[in-house]
């Protein structure tokens, strides 16, 4: 495929954590897997150095800047589900045809995951109540010795 077809793409990477070292690790990590993937070029990177977050002395946060080069929309789909970036930009072609069927594909793909996102939601939230549940009962305890 010439490279005028192909989809041109930037991301943002961003993450918190430490150690430090930990995080340029890991967005270097991201950005190799993503040059992995079939149909998928990074073109360019850029992993910015960690710095503290502000009004905190232990956690750092970091971003990369990903360029890549697509072969088809839906591998930018795919890539954006798969890696989560914060941010996207699509640098080229300037409009895009894209068929039902494809349409329909990222629709499903978008529902399959916002419906397992809102299980984790609820799983946690019941663990959250049983745990608070189970505190409650070990602090009245403690209380009433």
């Amino acid at each position: 495929m010439s490279s005028e077809n192909k989809v041109r793409v930037s991301f943002i990477f961003d993450i918190i954590g430490t150690p430090p070292e930990y995080l340029k690790e890991t967005l270097d990590r991201i950005i190799n897997d993503i040059n992995k993937e079939k149909g998928v070029q990074v073109k360019d990177k850029k992993i910015n150095e960690p710095i503290l977050i502000k009004d905190n002395k232990e956690l750092y946060t970091t971003f990369a800047e990903v360029e890549i080069e697509a072969e088809e929309i839906k591998d930018v789909i795919y890539l954006m589900f798969k890696f989560m970036p914060a941010h996207v930009e699509v640098i080229s072609p300037e409009h895009f045809t894209i068929s039902n069927n494809l349409f329909t594909e990222m629709l499903s793909e978008l529902t399959r995951r916002l419906h397992s996102y809102e299980e984790i939601v609820r799983i946690t939230q019941i663990e959250k109540d049983i745990l608070e549940k189970k505190l409650r009962e070990i602090l009245k305890g403690v209380k009433n010795e």
